[in-house]
């Protein structure tokens, strides 16, 4: 790359759509809601979204988040985070008397459904995602006598089924659809006879980024992805940027966690987010952007997204007074 010189223009490509997705956006209402409704504090089963500004934002207005059900009290009220949770999990609720509000992703919702279903007429299924994610706890617990999980193309070699005639991949929703494709190549020239899922499990809202994010790669010097760290889809976007062509990516949470040495030589920066990141924290990048010369901000555009969800039935109940009653039984 070139030295840059003062004469040299300054951009931002900007990737549309970015941040949050519809599931995420249901699952951010959902906490905000119950608290309006029940009033603090509403329990939250872990990080109800993987970013680290909107969990601190929902702990501020009274959310509560815990890692197991066993650190809710009796008779309080606990939700279910965007990623999902197994069916052993709805029991320990059940028997610590919690009133429940589910809000998995429908898109989780439906690779669940996937699972059991395959697991009815026994098939083994091959669950392609990241080991300790938490939507693969959730999908496994569907199934766990039926499923096996395959971590990328390396694992395959050591896959084993009890009949190569009935075998179906499903995927954690939030992958990266090239590598996904890649470990779905490996395992079909090992089994042949690989049955694909009747839809695509990774979330449009997850391959929409990452096709922005191609768009722009090979353009940009510099890629910056707002996201957390243990939010799968931010991290997988920074490695589509690598991959498209980008000389440098990094995720960042926040402004002021830039290295100005990223704009050693660097005309161009592409600027994108995960899709559990609010917009305020992208508005905050381009912004300090700007004071360093890059003001001219162009959209790259890969797709409209018009999709939403409707609200956790659970929201239409009083489960502040479900709560007393079962507390009570």
């Amino acid at each position: 790359m070139g030295r840059m010189t003062a004469t040299t223009p300054r951009r931002v490509l900007l990737a549309a759509p970015r941040g949050y997705c519809a599931g995420v956006d249901r699952a951010v209402i959902a906490v905000e809601k119950a608290l309006e409704q029940y009033g603090s504090p509403v329990y939250v089963r872990h990080e109800i979204v993987h970013n680290k500004y909107v969990v601190q934002t929902l702990e501020k207005k009274g959310a509560i988040f815990v890692e197991d059900t066993a650190e809710v009290p009796e008779g309080s009220i606990v939700m279910f985070s965007a990623h999902g949770v197994a069916p052993t999990v709805h029991a320990e609720a059940a028997e610590r008397k919690l009133a429940t509000i589910d809000a998995t992703c429908p898109l989780v919702t439906k690779v669940h459904k996937e699972a059991v279903r395959f697991a009815q007429d026994d098939f083994d299924i091959l669950l392609i995602g990241h080991e300790g994610h938490e939507e693969v706890i959730g999908t496994s617990g569907e199934a766990p006598d039926h499923i096996t999980l395959v971590d990328g193309p390396e694992d395959v070699a050591g896959v084993e089924v009890r009949d190569p005639s009935k075998v179906v991949w499903l995927s954690q929703t939030t992958l990266s659809v090239d590598e996904t494709m890649e470990t779905v190549g490996a395992l079909k020239e090992k089994f042949p006879l690989l049955i694909s899922p009747p839809s695509d499990d990774i979330c449009y809202a997850t391959q929409n980024r990452q096709i922005a994010v191609k768009q722009m790669g090979a353009d940009a010097d510099l890629v910056i992805v707002v996201g957390s760290k243990n939010s799968s889809n931010s991290v997988r976007l920074v490695e589509v940027a690598l991959g498209a062509g980008a000389n440098d990516a990094h995720l960042v949470d926040f402004a002021e966690e830039i290295d100005e040495a990223w704009l050693e030589g660097v005309s161009t920066v592409g600027v994108t987010s995960g899709a559990s990141v609010p917009e305020v924290l992208v508005d905050g990048v381009l912004a300090w952007l700007s004071e360093r010369g890059f003001e001219d901000v162009e959209i790259v555009k890969s797709a409209e997204e018009s999709i939403t969800f409707s609200l956790p039935k659970e929201l239409r109940r009083d489960l502040r007074a479900e709560a007393a009653a079962l507390s009570q039984k």
